[in-house]
């Protein structure tokens, strides 16, 4: 089995805003037991280089989501399915490339030194067209800002998906084995 590493703040020197260990999240409550993110060995180093290309910008990383056991997946899946409305930004856990679910997957976003997160245009986890790397209906700033987070991100060695400006991954993440999750990591609730 694919073993995980722990992301931490310190261990990483980012912040942690792990939004689904949280009510604070686009399905309105608590899908992970505690706020612990995990990623495979891979995109662990290639987060680091993504930690120093930003701190050699004043910048710091700030994260929202890692590895996703794939019992989230589905129940988000299920919430938002492909012909509802906000659907389609959902991997479907039996069809997708589900690249949380391998630990190649990471939602972040960039913070200045005082720690408040740049300007992006939408907040993480905005399904409509605002959150794409194409749309031109937000500010210069959030352009601007969604550029640089990019170019850090893909010089680091991640891959981009184009409906949101928060999410990379590994590429080829088909490569790599969907990971069981550690025990007690999925909420009750589920």
């Amino acid at each position: 089995m694919t073993e995980l590493l722990e992301i931490t703040e310190k261990n990483f020197d980012v912040i942690l805003d792990l939004r689904y260990a949280t009510n604070n999240n686009v399905c309105g409550h608590k899908l992970y037991s505690a706020p612990i993110c995990y990623l495979n060995q891979a995109a662990a180093e290639a987060l680091q280089k993504a930690v120093i290309l930003a701190k050699d910008l004043g910048l710091k990383i700030k994260i929202f989501d890692g590895f996703r056991p794939i019992e989230v997946q589905q129940f988000m899946f299920d919430k938002f399915p492909s012909d509802d409305p906000n659907g389609g930004f959902i991997s479907n856990p039996k069809t997708g490339t589900t690249p949380h679910c391998r630990g190649v997957a990471i939602d972040l976003t960039l913070c200045d030194s005082t720690e408040k997160e740049l300007e992006m245009g939408t907040d993480f986890d905005n399904f409509s067209n605002l959150a794409s790397h194409r749309c031109n209906k937000i500010s210069l700033t959030a352009q601007k800002n969604r550029l640089i987070l990019l170019g850090i991100m893909t010089l680091a060695g991640f891959d981009f998906y184009s409906m949101e400006w928060w999410h990379y991954q590994l590429f080829d993440a088909r490569k790599y084995p969907i990971i069981k999750a550690p025990e007690g990591m999925v909420n009750d609730l589920l």
